[in-house]
This record gives C-alpha cells, sequence and structure tokens, in this order.
C-alpha cells in the first residue's frame, strides 16, 4: 500500500487520508524538541502500516532538521524500540 504522508506544518502533524479517513501523528516543538503526544489512525484504516508511515515521516524529519524527539505517544514509544536506528533522536 503506498501511503502519501504529508507534513501539515501550520497544524504541526504529519497526515494520510486512507479511503477518506484523515491519520495523524500530532507534535509540537520544545526547543530543538519535537515532543510527540498522539498518533491516530481511524479503526475503518487500522491495521495498515499507517500509523508506523506516519512516525516513520515525523523521525525522517527530526532527523533531518537535527531535532530529538520525545516520545510522549506509547506508539511513538514501540516504534523507536522496534527501530534502534531511532535510537539517537530520543530525548
Amino acid at each position: 500500500m503506498n501511503i502519501d504522508v504529508r507534513h501539515n506544518e501550520p497544524e504541526s502533524r504529519f497526515e494520510a487520508t486512507v479511503d477518506g479517513h484523515l491519520c495523524v501523528a500530532d507534535y509540537h516543538l520544545a526547543g530543538n524538541v519535537m515532543v510527540m503526544p498522539h498518533t491516530y489512525v481511524p479503526p475503518p484504516v487500522e491495521g495498515r502500516g499507517i500509523a508506523a508511515e506516519l512516525v516513520a515521516a515525523a523521525l525522517a524529519h527530526a532527523r533531518e532538521h537535527k531535532l530529538r524527539v520525545d516520545p510522549r505517544c506509547s506508539y511513538v514509544r514501540t516504534y523507536m524500540r522496534r527501530h534502534p536506528e531511532t535510537q539517537a533522536l530520543h530525548v
């Protein structure tokens, strides 16, 4: 499945619309730290790897902009634990 993830900077989130459902990974910046408190994928489109794509895009953005990441969302914490290459971003 090809998921088109967009960085919606004015809304401070990474998002994708899948089958008409808005999926998001929210963040806010605290200095050079990207705080990620919430990821949401509506039930009708769960289980397709959408959250992983959103988080991967957010972490790539953090890496590119030399930001650290505070994974307050349990999904983001789990994703980072499962992907050791992201550990250098962790606060």
